[in-house]
């Protein structure tokens, strides 16, 4: 029987599936409601019904296969697996840390507001602050770091030979082969605009005019919707919620931590501008402020320059005289692939790869006229935090659609190869581990053929 292991996929991937699960459901046909409530109980996590509900929808959508109830009982185990990875990872003492979290929501929510045209429109599609999406996705983030964490402690020395590699591949029925759409290997350079001082000066300015409105008497809620920058915040006065220490940034922590409730800061600046910041009210180790935002125009001559400094980098590429690799380690402002190379990776595998079909449009408009080797001119674009940049594209490589094989898929081969020794390890372990704790399943679901293997 095949399994669907949801920890198998990685946590970015299941939160995009909300989407997709959102669409699912506004598809079905209407059916009687039926009452939420626990079926599964894992020491102290617990699944309700509608947890099963959402993700039997997330597979449906990603897997577009037929409903029935034999993939809702799979789900269902692979549910189950997850809480007792949880319990498990609380006996053991393995946790994420405040700020890793933090980041990591962080980063999920700029490529979902990437997806559906930017912040605003993500606001308007869960008809949501982004302040309140961060609340209620908060907590599923970090349970699935923590689960990450701990299968990445199950399958730390789990490992493939290259004879693995090809005995599974060879394993592989010739008519089962994957046919591998065109795939690209895209590397990028960035250069952040640089905001000149008569455009910080401004910023600083009307904030400062706006915090002696308040000390005069208006009340800062009001100010914030109607001056804030920060659309996650704006329409809610400002309020950004409670938060621990560490996870925003240490400018805005530190001017906040600094305040009595009801207080007001001086003007502070961060990476995403300048705030007047008020703290609401402190609860044990978090706190909760609201803000005003003021983000500096970048100057045209800003961008300017920075499109002739990456075209001097892009000359020195081209007649040899650096590698893009190293170009990119040295001069490109984008820290999550200056250390790669440049490269871009598949959020989906992790690899350079990727299908022509999740190509960034914006970035897809421009490889289309590179022929293999070649580099763009300088490119203007937003980056996901709202900053004006311009970088240069590289197309590494185009892979033609092709049937697999060990030739040009080898790596991909390979990481297959070792998901499968993973998931045979991972399920070893859960026949080891699954009496350690407590587990009560709701009658309905005891018959589940995988949970039944499960527990043999």
């Amino acid at each position: 029987m095949k399994k669907i292991h949801q920890f198998a996929l990685s946590a970015f991937a299941t939160l995009c599936l909300i989407v997709l699960s959102a669409q699912a459901q506004a598809q079905a046909p209407v059916q009687q409601v039926q009452v939420d409530g626990i079926i599964a109980k894992v020491d102290n996590h617990v699944i309700l019904r509608s947890d099963l509900e959402f993700g039997y929808l997330q597979y449906l959508a990603q897997s577009k296969q037929q409903p029935n109830e034999g993939l809702k009982c799979q789900v269902f185990t692979s549910l189950l697996q997850d809480k007792l990875l949880l319990a498990r990872a609380e006996i053991d003492s393995i946790t994420v840390e405040d700020g890793m979290v933090a980041s990591e929501l962080n980063d999920r929510i700029n490529y979902l507001a990437s997806q559906v045209g930017g912040t605003e429109r993500l606001e308007q599609y869960y008809n949501k602050s982004l302040r309140q999406l961060k609340d209620e996705l908060r907590k599923t983030v970090r349970e699935q770091l923590v689960m990450e964490r701990m299968q990445r402690e199950i399958t730390s020395k789990v490992s493939v030979t290259p004879k693995e590699i090809k005995r599974y591949f060879n394993n592989i029925p010739k008519d089962s082969l994957p046919y591998f759409s065109t795939e690209v290997e895209i590397g990028q350079i960035v250069n952040i605009a640089e905001i000149g001082r008569e455009q910080k000066q401004e910023a600083r300015q009307k904030l400062e005019e706006l915090r002696k409105r308040i000390l005069a008497g208006e009340d800062f809620a009001t100010l914030a919707k109607q001056y804030s920058q920060d659309p996650g915040s704006a329409q809610d006065g400002g309020t950004l919620g409670f938060f621990k220490k560490k996870e925003l940034v240490p400018e805005y922590e530190a001017a906040a931590l600094r305040l009595e409730p009801g207080g007001i800061s001086n003007v502070i600046e961060s990476q995403f501008g300048f705030h007047l910041i008020q703290l609401i009210e402190r609860r044990g180790q978090e706190f909760n402020t609201r803000h005003i935002l003021i983000k500096p125009a970048t100057a045209t001559v800003d961008i300017a320059a920075a499109s002739a400094e990456l075209d001097s980098i892009r000359t020195l590429i081209v007649n040899d005289s650096i590698s893009f690799a190293k170009a990119a380690k040295e001069y490109s402002d984008d820290t999550n692939t200056k250390d790669n190379g440049g490269m871009l990776t598949s959020r989906a595998t992790g690899t350079t790869y990727i299908p022509m079909d999740q190509v960034d449009p914006a970035i897809f408009f421009v490889i289309d006229t590179l022929e293999v080797g070649e580099i763009s001119r300088p490119v203007a674009f937003t980056t996901p935090d709202g900053k004006d940049a311009v970088r240069i594209l590289y197309l590494k490589s185009k892979t033609p659609p092709h049937l697999a094989n060990l030739t040009d898929d080898y790596q991909k081969i390979a990481n297959a190869a070792l998901a499968e020794r993973r998931s045979k390890a991972v399920n070893e372990w859960f026949k080891k581990n699954i009496n350690t704790v407590y587990i009560e399943v709701d009658p309905e679901y005891q018959d589940c053929s995988g949970l039944q293997q499960l527990t043999q």
